[in-house]
């Protein structure tokens, strides 16, 4: 139970390279439709900052074009997950604390992590995705992808504040947990934060440092206030 001297905590969790190890949504989901390499030049592109998320997201729906959503349910399924992320999230909302991610990646792969136990699941806007229809042929996006649905790192920071107002906090309430290039404006802004298996756009940034598997490992770090 929180104490009445101690104000709640807002955890913010990155989802590509972070509690997903080593990999990130696009890429398993590129994995169930056989088109890794294809996924693996864009997000080498966009790692390179030769193109912008929208362009990437533009891109990768022309490969995904085969895509339905029994796809989008085995790469969740399949993702190398770190592991403890409910009793982590459940331990979070026990002593009174909030919890959620925001990643780039498309939001219909992201909003499955509410089963979870978050309080918020946010990512991109992309095209919904249809279930299989026997004997007919997919066809992916079947709506234009609209590119101002497209979260960057700036808007990161943008809806952890939104959800400090949601909840009652400020800035100075957030820890946030990240890998990538992606981070690196909500670390500049936060007063807590890990660097989870991150690389060095984060690692230089964060007040603590994670490599393992293990999200309970990660989240002892910050511990309770």
């Amino acid at each position: 139970m929180t104490s009445s001297l101690t104000r709640p905590r807002l955890h913010l969790f990155d989802l590509d390279g972070t509690l997903i190890r080593g990999s990130a949504a696009a890429v398993e989901i590129s994995r169930q439709l056989g088109v890794e390499r294809e996924i693996a030049e864009l997000e080498r592109g966009f790692a390179a900052r030769e193109m912008t998320a929208p362009e990437f997201a533009l891109r990768a729906c022309e490969v995904w074009h085969q895509l339905v959503e029994e796809h989008v349910d085995a790469a969740f399924t399949g993702a190398p997950w770190l592991s403890g992320i409910r009793e982590v999230w459940a331990g979070i909302r026990e002593r009174g604390d909030h919890c959620a991610v925001i990643s780039l990646s498309p939001h219909f792969f992201v909003r499955r992590l509410l089963d979870w136990g978050l309080d918020a699941a946010h990512g991109s806007v992309w095209p919904e995705v249809a279930p299989r229809v026997p004997g007919a042929r997919s066809v992916y996006p079947s709506e234009p992808l609209d590119p101002s649905g497209i979260l960057s790192g700036p808007d990161k920071v943008r809806i952890a504040d939104e959800l400090c107002g949601k909840f009652g906090l400020s800035r100075s309430d957030c820890v946030a947990y990240g890998d990538s290039m992606s981070d690196v404006d909500l670390f500049s802004t936060v007063p807590v934060s890990v660097a989870v298996n991150a690389d060095q756009h984060v690692s230089g940034l964060a007040s603590h440092q994670y490599t393992g598997g293990d999200l309970r490992e990660a989240y002892q770090l910050v511990g309770e206030r």
